[in-house]
């Protein structure tokens, strides 16, 4: 069945360096996205796919340590009423905290200028990330170097079993590497996350345990993945593991750009499809967005990070287990409104 999937990737933003040291290189040192014109590829069977492809001349992937250790499993701790109505500790700035009501369960803010907290409620709860976890997909299968052009195919194993979400990508599809990465992060497209994993070598086991020796090298603890998706509840970690995670996943240009693009076209069946970005900030040209990443399961509510400047300032933040639908973007909101309305800034911002 013929597929012919291009992209359009209809949005720029702002890539960040995700470190103390590379934030302040990118003060001066901003840079846009470059949009690529599709490349066209063939299947096992001769049929022509168009996949979309980032910007030519993207930097060089680094390589990520790592480790053969592995942690203990942690359990998933209950999130009560108690613990939603925790109170917010506000680290840096000198202002009104009732300002700062959040609704998320679990919320930091990190500053990557010199690494420390700007806002913490509850950073160390254990709780399920839901598709956060497909940040670590991208980062295994970047690692493992794999051809980003290379054909694969959504099959039955790939359809959701866990929570029986549906999928605009129907069994007997075939995309290229590159455009189901694109799709698992803007569009938290779980067939396609799924896929990457089981044409991992050595199957999805080899997978899954690659996600987890990646989280022992990133010192994420209290973290463990099961599977790619996040459908599973058992794929728990902390707000303080996260923004090690987004921290590490927004050195690889291709999550920046992927995770940031706000809307893409893909022809299936001979219909045009548009897929959108699950961050609706990602298109507010108040927000300066270098990586974004959504996720929902009933057991983890609503779930956001991102990696953006805030009044000048590059700056982590994760939102965890927000119970209503916008919730977790009223408290990103929030969060920008409070830096800036303090009047604390940093040096510049990106270029």
């Amino acid at each position: 069945m013929r597929r012919k999937i291009f992209a359009l990737l209809t949005s720029c933003s702002l890539l960040f360096a995700p470190l103390a040291a590379d934030a302040a290189k990118a003060a001066t040192q901003g840079s846009k996205k470059v949009v690529g014109k599709a490349a066209v590829k063939k299947s096992a069977t001769g049929k022509p796919v168009v996949a979309s492809r980032a910007g030519t001349g993207a930097e060089k992937r680094k390589e990520s340590l790592v480790r053969n250790s592995r942690s203990a499993i942690k359990p998933v701790k209950q999130v009560t009423s108690a613990a939603r109505k925790a109170p917010v500790r506000q680290v840096s700035f000198d202002d009104d905290p009732r300002r700062l009501a959040l609704f998320s369960s679990s919320a930091l803010v990190l500053d990557q200028t010199n690494g420390q907290p700007l806002v913490e409620k509850m950073p160390d709860l254990v709780v399920p990330i839901a598709s956060i976890s497909k940040l670590m997909t991208a980062m295994v299968v970047l690692d493992a170097k794999m051809d980003l052009n290379e054909i694969i195919s959504i099959g039955d194993e790939d359809v959701d079993g866990l929570k029986g979400t549906r999928s605009r990508l129907p069994v007997g599809t075939t995309l290229t590497r590159e455009t189901a990465m694109l799709l698992a992060l803007m569009s938290s497209e779980n067939r396609a996350a799924h896929a990457l994993g089981r044409h991992y070598p050595g199957g999805m086991r080899a997978f899954v345990q690659a996600m987890n020796r990646k989280a022992q090298a990133l010192g994420m603890r209290h973290s463990n993945f099961e599977e790619p998706t996040g459908l599973s509840s058992n794929n728990v970690s902390t707000a303080h593991d996260l923004a090690r995670m987004v921290t590490a996943a927004a050195r690889y240009p291709e999550i920046r750009m992927f995770s940031t693009t706000a809307e893409a076209k893909l022809e299936l069946n001979g219909r045009i499809q548009t897929f959108g970005n699950t961050n609706a900030l990602v298109r507010s040209d108040n927000w300066q967005i270098g990586l974004s990443k959504t996720g929902y399961i009933a057991e983890a509510g609503r779930c956001l990070v991102m990696q953006a400047w805030v009044a000048d300032k590059p700056v982590v933040i994760v939102l965890l287990d927000s119970e209503g639908k916008m919730t977790r973007v009223g408290d990103a909101n929030r969060i920008k409104r409070w830096m800036e309305s303090a009047g604390i800034k940093g040096s510049a911002g990106p270029a």
